[in-house]
Formats: C-alpha cells, structure tokens, sequence
C-alpha cells in the first residue's frame, strides 16, 4: 500500500511526525514507501516483536552476497564508510556480534558506569554552572553537546585538547543513516571516516606501548578463550561507542526541554518535584523520540499483518510511532512525567539494545538535575528550528534565558 502521508524530507513532516504515524497506524500494520523502497512499521506491538526476530538483520553479508540478496553494492568511493560501519557492534549479527559485544560489555560494566557517575555530575554542573553565569544561550551548544562528547572522550581515554575533532566527525558520520544521503553528504562522512579512523589508529599504538584505565586500553586487552578484537573491530566500535554514545543524549535533551518548554503544567510538576526525575527522563524519551527509524533487512520471508515482505526487502521500523501507539500506552499523545508503566522502544531491543543505555540515563538525570536545581526559572528565549534530518531528529539550537 502506498503510503503518501509519510514525507520525511519534508520540514513540517520532521517538526511534527506524529499526526502522520496516527493515520499510518489506523492504516495497517506495515506500508510500502516507494522513494525509499522500505515496509514501514508503526505498530508498537510489531516494532517490539521485530526487533527481537532472528529472521532480521542489520546486514545480510553474513549470509548472502550484495548480488545474491538482489541489492547493489555501494560506489567503491564508499568504501572507507562502509568498512568503518560494517565492522561496528550496531551493523554486525552473530557470530561477530556476540563475540564482540562480550567484548566490549566486559569493558563496558554497570561497575564502569558507576565509576563514572561522579565525572558526569561534576561535568553537568559545570556546563549548567556556565550557562546559569551567562544569564542563558544555546543549551545544545552550552550542555546538550558537551556533556556526552566529554564523557565518551574520558571513557575513550581521548585528550581533552583533541575532543573538538569529535563532534564534527561524528555529524558527518551520521549523515549517511538519513534516508537516501545526497553524494556530497557521502562524500562528508568517507572524509571523516577516513580522518576519525586514522586518529584512532594512532590512539591505539600509544595505548599498545602504554596502557591506562580507559575503554581504549581495555579493548586492547579484552579477551575471551583467546578471542580478541582486530585493529579494525576496535577502530569501529570506538566510532560506534562516540556516535551512538552522545548523538542521541544530545537529541533527547534539547527535545525534552523543548517538549516541557510547550507543557508547562508538567513543568512546573518537575520544578516542584524532582523526585519525578527518573520517569520523567523516561517519559521525555518516549514521548519525542531521538531515533525515529532503525532498518532491519529481511533474511527469511515474513509476515507482517497479513502481508508477506520477501527477503531481500528491508523494514523502516518507526520508534516514535511505536512510542505513541495508543494499543501500548494510555493517553500517548499526553505528557506524564510520572507514567510508571513505560516501555518505550528508544533503546531498541533484542541483540542489539543499546550498550550505553545505562550512561545515557545516568548523563540525562544529571543535566536535567542540574538544570532544574541552578537554573529553576530557565525559559524559551526564541522558537527553535529542526535540523533537516529524520532519522536522528534534533534541533539547530536551543535559546534559553533566566
């Protein structure tokens, strides 16, 4: 069935998609998007399911050939992107995956994130504390963004005079995950692919000669019954622990502002409560989603709803509608800091749920925290712009005064 009312290069489309999932959703279980050639899937129910079917992949090189999957292999000018994505816990199934996730997990433990809950108050506090000292500005530019940068640089062991290259390369990086990239978009994120991979190279020569306590380190000496990471492995799912580790913390806390910002009822609950503070991150999280899509390809024909998606075919699995879905969640399209019952998608699920849930959750708590605590009276100082992306749906900016 086609789908028309799913227009995501359209700004109006990515600054309100809900309404379009509504009618996706009362529509059937699964469409066919023609100009991105995809099933789309809006049910919560679905989404859940799919991300734990084993039938799905987020590649098909593990079994089939570009060729024999019917597929066309990407431009050999691609090529650094793609072996820097393909090599990455996020685009790998089993048995690589499972031996790399036990990899990376050990150096990756609630113990570590413990560890590091200290840093992160510190860090919040001080962004806050800057922000507060300038009468307000940019939270994305002034907290949103440096807080998780910081963090995954201090877990990575990256000096702090180099952490400045890291934004740039991930944004690059992460054009290519929107949907049909243009080629100068391609041509951004082989350059940073390039560039990153080559500075990580070297980060792991110095590690090699000289050790310390960082996730770097760990994954040099991580191993498992004689198991260890190539040069490759490490290069990629330090890349993907940078990507995947601030660009959604990011997101979620310039959209969760804005999201209390316009209900100022709920607002004022947290102000007066921050108790609220856990299911309220929840919440923010479920009700405007970071990750809006996450692609699975279909290794074994399935069923969805009556309709059979051949293999070959890949699913648009659509997060922020299965996180409004009114056949999961009560009253969806309504804010409720204190919802208990909340299983939101927006870590995905199955294999590949989020590593770096944990620190996501410890990182929201202490910038909402601290902003509730040194800045009560922050408000919207101008109405902000979404940045053309669907798929990772951020704003440009987040101009606050006090």
């Amino acid at each position: 069935m086609d789908a028309p009312v799913f227009a995501p290069w359209s700004p109006a489309f990515t600054a309100d998609p809900y309404p379009a999932y509504a009618e996706l959703r009362d529509r059937g279980r699964v469409h066919w998007f023609e100009p991105t050639r995809q099933w789309l899937v809006p049910h919560h129910a679905d989404v859940s399911a799919l991300l734990r079917d084993r039938r799905l992949g987020r590649t098909y090189l593990h079994r089939f050939t570009h060729e024999e999957f019917g597929r066309t292999p990407p431009p050999p000018e691609h090529e650094p992107f793609h072996t820097l994505n393909d090599n990455g816990l996020l685009d790998l199934e089993a048995p690589d995956h499972t031996r790399i996730r036990r990899l990376v997990t050990k150096a990756f433990t609630p113990r570590t994130v413990q560890a590091l809950e200290p840093t992160v108050r510190r860090l919040a506090a001080e962004l806050v504390g800057g922000l507060v000292k300038n009468g307000g500005g940019d939270l994305l530019a002034e907290v949103a963004e440096p807080l998780p940068v910081a963090v995954i640089a201090e877990m990575l062991g990256i000096p702090e005079s180099d952490r400045g290259l890291l934004r740039p390369w991930s944004a690059a990086i992460c054009g290519m995950f929107e949907l049909n990239p243009s080629e100068e978009t391609a041509a951004r994120a082989v350059r940073a692919s390039v560039e990153f991979s080559a500075y990580l190279r070297e980060l792991i020569t110095e590690r090699r000669a000289e050790p310390g306590g960082d996730l770097v380190s760990a994954l040099i000496s991580a191993h498992d019954e004689g198991e260890t990471l190539s040069e490759q492995e490490m290069v990629s799912t330090c890349v993907l622990l940078l990507n995947a580790g601030h660009e959604a913390t990011v997101n979620t806390t310039a959209n969760g502002w804005w999201t209390l910002f316009r209900h100022p009822g709920e607002l004022a609950r947290l102000r007066a409560d921050h108790s609220l503070l856990t299911t309220a991150v929840e919440e923010l999280m479920r009700y405007d989603t970071p990750l809006q899509m996450f692609e699975r390809w279909v290794l074994d024909d399935i069923e969805i709803g009556g309709t059979v998606v051949p293999r070959g075919s890949e699913l648009a699995l659509l997060f922020g509608s299965a996180n409004r879905d009114p056949a999961r969640f009560e009253h969806p399209a309504e804010l409720d800091l204190g919802r208990a019952d909340n299983p939101h998608v927006t870590f995905g699920a199955g294999i590949h749920y989020c590593l770096g849930a944990p620190l996501a959750r410890v990182e929201l708590a202490a910038s909402f925290g601290e902003l509730l605590t040194q800045a009560p009276t922050m408000r919207l100082a101008a109405e902000p712009e979404w940045k053309p992306g669907y798929v990772i749906r951020g704003l440009r900016e987040l101009r606050v005064e006090l």
